[in-house]
């Protein structure tokens, strides 16, 4: 028989129940917070090439002012806002941090897209879909997202900490990256350490960049007489641009085949994509059929490791894929800069004697993630702009049990992994806004 005093007890759990399930807990309310602080910025269009790069820099500015950090938005070229923040350290006399992201994605084909590129939707498994979402506006947030959370917890930093958020790098960073690296504001910061972008891991660990390869965007051109369609002739110029891409082809297998053996890294061979193909005679219904043209041309993305030898690379280009006696010719784009074609890249030491390495190790390991062993990013970053100073700067976007989809179709990160990333970004933080340098002898140094 129930007593109404048993009655009364279950009475009084199904109402707590009822709360429990209709008023989520203090950590939920915050996830669900950081959450949708990352979905406004995901839903900003910053897609190249007409980016609302205003419409980012208001929104990431009001977020600083929330959280309580210096900013100011720089135009080193008009209507493309920088936007630099900075936490105060104790000692400002010390080499300061810069964690470094881009605002600009890249285009969408929308039709492709099972959610809106640009909806920041979440799926019943918490997987947030939209175009930036893992290349690069989660690092650019997390940077934020870590650093309210150690302002709340009262800790200061003994460093001075930078956030940068830059446009163009899709593009090349020219407008962005490369100029606030050579310019007076940047020289001023005293930065000691870059933290930029890296790539999703689709396993548990956490990939980590310390160099990367260079791009050589070049387009080859092939000349020849025009012809009849139906006329059979020597150096026709789709026959030499022909076998212009087919000498490419039996390179491109040849570094692939290394790197599908085992043997290396994608970073680690030349990679060549051809990326567009150009001839032909327009006409109103498409293009005359019966006339051989007297040019064609094609467009390669290459990538260069830091590794290869860049003089052997153009020899092969001038006298095996654009020969002048095939009535051939080569350009690289603008976008390649000096540095990028003939200067060996920078790379980042990942040992014990950088200490910057050693204690981002560190903070992983203790933040409870896990470091794959370091790479060549397979493409190019602002990084190298960084690099090319003789910083330190290392990639690294913590994405683990992630597939790599940047510049996909259906981009998405779980929102779980934002989360924890953000835990992992908050220790690294700490870790090196509290560094001090010792010496041999135990003192310690203000310059490293």
């Amino acid at each position: 028989m129930e007593t109404p005093f048993k009655n009364h007890h279950l009475l009084l759990l199904s109402v707590l129940l009822l709360i429990l399930i209709n008023h989520p807990s203090e950590g939920e309310a915050e996830d669900a917070a950081i959450i949708s602080r990352f979905q406004q910025y995901l839903q900003i269009n910053t897609a190249q090439p007409t980016p609302q790069y205003q419409q980012s820099a208001d929104f990431l500015i009001s977020q600083a002012k929330f959280i309580g950090l210096e900013s100011q938005s720089i135009e080193f070229v008009q209507n493309k806002p920088l936007i630099l923040l900075k936490w105060p350290g104790s000692d400002p006399t010390l080499p300061s941090i810069l964690l470094n992201s881009h605002t600009d994605v890249v285009p969408v084909e929308h039709h492709k897209w099972t959610h809106h590129p640009f909806g920041a939707h979440v799926d019943s498994h918490g997987n947030i879909f939209a175009r930036g979402s893992q290349d690069m506006k989660c690092v650019g947030m997390q940077y934020l997202e870590a650093i309210r959370r150690l302002k709340s917890s009262g800790f200061v930093p003994l460093r001075s900490v930078y956030l940068s958020f830059v446009p163009d790098e899709e593009i090349g960073g020219h407008d962005g990256a490369a100029k606030f690296a050579d310019s007076d504001i940047f020289n001023s910061m005293n930065v000691g350490i870059v933290l930029d972008e890296g790539l999703a891991s689709p396993d548990e660990n956490y990939r980590t960049f310390y160099a990367e390869r260079c791009p050589w965007w070049m387009v080859i051109k092939a000349t020849g007489a025009p012809g009849h369609g139906a006329k059979l002739y020597d150096n026709s110029a789709m026959e030499n641009l022909l076998k212009s891409i087919e000498s490419v082809r039996r390179f491109r297998a040849s570094q692939f085949d290394l790197v599908k053996a085992g043997l290396k890294a994608e970073g680690e061979v030349i990679s060549v994509n051809m990326v567009f193909l150009k001839a032909g005679t327009p006409s109103p219904t498409g293009f005359v059929m019966n006339l051989q043209p007297s040019e064609a041309e094609a467009g390669f993305d290459i990538r260069v490791p830091p590794t290869a030898d860049p003089e052997s690379l153009e020899r092969r280009i001038a006298e095996e894929w654009a020969p002048v006696s095939r009535n051939m010719t080569f350009q690289f784009k603008q976008q390649v800069s000096i540095h990028d074609k003939s200067v060996r890249p920078v790379v980042t030491k990942t040992d014990s004697s950088n200490p910057w390495w050693s204690l981002l190790e560190e903070a992983v390991r203790k933040a409870n993630g896990k470091l794959g062993k370091p790479e060549i990013f397979p493409a190019s970053t602002d990084a190298r702009y960084f690099r090319q100073l003789g910083l330190p700067a290392i990639g690294f976007s913590p994405m683990a049990n992630t597939p790599i989809l940047l510049h996909d179709h259906n981009e998405f990160l779980n929102q779980d992994e934002y989360l924890k990333g953000i835990h992992i970004y908050e220790a690294i933080i700490k870790a090196y806004a509290s560094y001090i340098e010792h010496t041999s002898d135990g003192s310690t140094r203000d310059e490293l």
